[in-house]
């Protein structure tokens, strides 16, 4: 999480600054500048991807809730996907990213259950300097998982995507037309990130270090379903820690499922040059509000089949991880490339440290090939 923490920063940060740039997305960029086959295979990847991650998402706070209230989960995952579905329909932008922006502080029922069970500091906080490395298939497959869970193609379209939205909503123009305005955008986009991507991964920490305390170090790591893992908590941590847990799983899916459908939306949108935007009334975006619903209500039908919510979790992230490294290339081409950018374009150890991270991402889905 140490080595992921400048690799996030770098990359979210070229994805904004392309967003605030050239007041445009990565897929509107990649119609404009690349062949169309490249646009095709990375919106298609990254759809597959968002859908399996939305039904397991929503397959996981139905779960979660049934634990807590009883009830059919199903029923709980499709109120949940409705709820979702109509809030970034009919909410406005400003006023939603308000409700996203508190639904954060859910995040924090993690960090609430780290303090409750016993977790052995000292050990916690040595193995974020001395890793352990071992050569097999699953340790592999867990580097790229983990890799594509932070550093998520998803979040690089989100990201541009939502400096779209910020351009619109104080009316201003794209940076390339008023590059006086640069300079100050621009250190709002670094401070945001920096910032931002320092809490993903305090987070991210305290759900690793939760689960090997409770989970892992009592023998459980065979995991289908959360609610199999609240189950499992609660005899070891107690009822209090398991309701935090049941609260995190619900507040990350109500922030993440509406992520997941929107950065679908864009891509899409911008794919077929649809009108596009969430501060759009539904009636001039029928397109892109189309494909939130169609996309939240595709990961619904997830729910309802066989697929483990968790295995499914996993592997979306396998593939975020294995389509990031082309995309993070292809970005910083956009970012280095005069034409596109003009005087705006990212500085050499931005350009530097996004070809590094697009390296070590191919690295690691090469090895995990290989082994």
């Amino acid at each position: 999480m140490i080595i992921s923490y400048p690799m996030m920063v770098i990359v979210q940060g070229i994805s904004a600054g392309i967003g605030a740039v050239t007041g445009v997305g990565i897929a509107e960029n990649l119609r404009r500048h690349y062949p169309p086959w490249m646009l095709r295979s990375a919106v298609l990847l990254l759809l597959v991807a968002n859908i399996v991650n939305i039904g397991a998402d929503l397959a996981a706070m139905g779960a979660a809730l049934q634990l807590v209230l009883g009830g059919p989960h199903h029923v709980y995952a499709l109120g949940f996907a409705m709820v979702c579905i109509l809030l970034e329909v009919f909410v406005t932008y400003a006023k939603y990213v308000k409700v996203l922006r508190w639904l954060t502080l859910s995040l924090f029922a993690y960090v609430g259950v780290v303090f409750i069970v016993h977790l052995p500091w000292g050990t916690a906080l040595s193995s974020l300097v001395v890793p352990t490395f071992s050569l097999d298939a699953d340790f592999s497959m867990a580097v790229v998982a983990i890799l594509g869970t932070t550093i998520s193609p998803y979040l690089f379209f989100w990201q541009a995507g939502e400096e779209m939205e910020e351009l619109r909503r104080r009316k201003r123009k794209p940076l390339i037309e008023t590059p006086t305005a640069a300079p100050r955008e621009l250190k709002r986009i670094k401070i945001d990130t920096l910032v931002g991507m320092a809490f993903s991964n305090l987070i991210a920490l305290f759900i690793m270090f939760a689960t090997a305390a409770t989970l892992h170090v009592n023998g459980i790591t065979k995991i289908e379903s959360s609610s199999q893992a609240a189950e499992a908590l609660r005899p070891v941590a107690g009822d209090f820690a398991f309701l935090l847990f049941a609260a995190g799983i619900i507040g990350t899916g109500m922030l993440a499922v509406p992520v997941l459908a929107g950065s679908s939306a864009y891509a899409v949108s911008e794919m077929f040059r649809w009108r596009e935007g969430l501060d759009q009334r539904p009636s001039k975006a029928k397109a892109f509000y189309g494909v939130i619903a169609a996309a939240t209500l595709g990961g619904i039908a997830l729910t309802f089949t066989p697929l483990d919510p968790i295995r499914a979790l996993y592997w979306s992230a396998v593939i975020n991880g294995l389509l990031a490294a082309p995309l993070i290339a292809i970005m910083v081409a956009i970012g280095m490339n005069r034409r596109i950018m003009g005087e705006l374009r990212m500085p050499w150890w931005m350009a530097l440290g996004g070809g590094i991270t697009a390296v070590i991402m191919s690295s690691v889905a090469v090895a995990f090939f290989v082994v």
